[in-house]
């Protein structure tokens, strides 16, 4: 896996989002991280903003623009593949309780992650999307 920082967030609080902040999901194998966010830096003109490893889950993490870029083995990466796409929002726990009034499925229930807290929901729709807040963490990031 692609040598990273514990976490770096240009924005490491996302209490005061106006709106969601939508992730397009491009899963990427071993060591390819860091050219993979390299080549979207140069296609959207933009740097990333984000890069953090999840030891935990064995994966590591890069942002650019609207891309969520997850790097690991195919095993590591399988039980992602099926999450269409990731939103960043003001506060899990409100979405959640929105959810759950829609009928939505949470198929992964709200905890902690490196960034903060999230949760994973099927829509009604049979959409399945990532609900993540960001919260500094005890360092700053």
């Amino acid at each position: 896996m692609t040598e990273t920082p514990v976490m770096w967030r240009r924005r490491n609080d996302s209490t005061n989002l106006p709106e969601p902040r939508p992730f397009i999901r491009v899963y990427t194998g071993p060591g390819t991280l860091d050219a993979l966010a390299s080549s979207y830096e140069r296609l959207l003109g933009t740097e990333r903003d984000m890069w953090f490893a999840y030891p935990e889950k064995k994966l590591a993490l890069a942002v650019v623009g609207a891309f969520l870029l997850i790097e690991g083995t195919e095993e590591t990466l399988a039980p992602f593949r099926a999450t269409h796409g990731t939103l960043l929002v003001d506060s899990a726990q409100t979405y959640l309780d929105r959810l759950a009034a829609e009928g939505a499925e949470i198929t992964d229930p709200l905890i902690k992650v490196p960034t903060g807290s999230g949760f994973t929901a099927r829509h009604r729709d049979g959409t399945v999307i990532e609900y993540v807040e960001h919260r500094p963490t005890g360092e700053g990031l």
